[in-house]
């Protein structure tokens, strides 16, 4: 787990972070019971996989702007978030700055890195107060030699971020306001990628402002032009989706 700043849009970034004296990894404690609930692969495990992954599981609050996962480390965990929110991004990168994706609760994430055993290729950062968990690179390898379920898991994991990534080629170029924010709300609201989120996303219109590249006024207009076909709620504090696959077809409603 490591740390550091912000994104380039329109909408600008996220606040720096506020420099913790002790770093990321160095503040990882055991998962309490109710985070180990929510880790969605953990119940695919036999009862020695799953104390085995349990004893090795840490757990780390990112603050605001702070860096789980930095361009040219190499991966040494495999993340998920159990709360919060994260922003995956290649923005101190040599070229274009580009958000790839975010990354809500119920989300596991660089599986196709530690496969490789190579380097990060893109930062992962928090866009919120986050609780993020980390599973040693070693212990990931030991459940895909060990568990066919986990490797089931792992193959329908890798197939959705596929099209996932492929949809999200899509978006970026997308210059409509609200579809290009029906587009990426769908994509945060995906049911087996981030089975932590339900129907409602706890998210602020700045920070998804910052992963779709708007200002949060232009957020704000296409949101409620969303809400206007029944597509969403907006409540206290986050997002509710009342017809996802409505939000996917968007603006084709039926």
């Amino acid at each position: 787990m490591n740390s550091a700043s912000g994104p380039r849009s329109e909408s600008g970034g996220p606040h720096p972070p506020s420099s913790p004296s002790i770093p990321l990894r160095q503040r990882a404690r055991p998962a309490t019971a109710a985070e180990l609930a929510a880790i969605p692969w953990l119940d695919l495990l036999d009862e020695a996989q799953r104390e085995r992954a349990v004893q090795q599981l840490q757990v780390a609050e990112a603050d605001v702007g702070e860096r789980v996962c930095r361009i040219g480390r190499p991966a040494t965990f495999w993340f998920g978030v159990v709360d919060g929110l994260l922003k995956m991004s290649n923005d101190d990168s040599s070229g274009q700055a580009i958000t790839f994706t975010g990354v809500p609760p119920g989300g596991w994430f660089g599986e196709g890195t530690l496969l490789k055993r190579e380097s990060y290729r893109y930062n992962i950062q928090a866009l919120r107060r986050s609780v993020v968990a980390g599973l040693p690179i070693e212990a990931f390898h030991e459940l895909l030699e060990g568990s066919i379920p986990f490797n089931r898991f792992m193959l329908n994991q890798l197939n959705e971020r596929l099209g996932q990534f492929i949809a999200a080629r899509e978006i970026d170029r997308i210059t409509d306001p609200e579809l290009r924010v029906a587009r990426n709300l769908a994509a945060l609201f995906h049911p087996q990628l981030y089975p932590g989120v339900g129907s409602l996303l706890r998210i602020t219109q700045q920070e998804l402002g910052y992963l779709v590249g708007l200002s949060r006024q232009r957020v704000n207009l296409a949101l409620h032009t969303l809400a206007g076909h029944g597509l969403i709620r907006i409540e206290y504090g986050g997002l509710r989706v009342l017809d996802l696959q409505g939000l996917r077809r968007f603006p084709v409603l039926a």
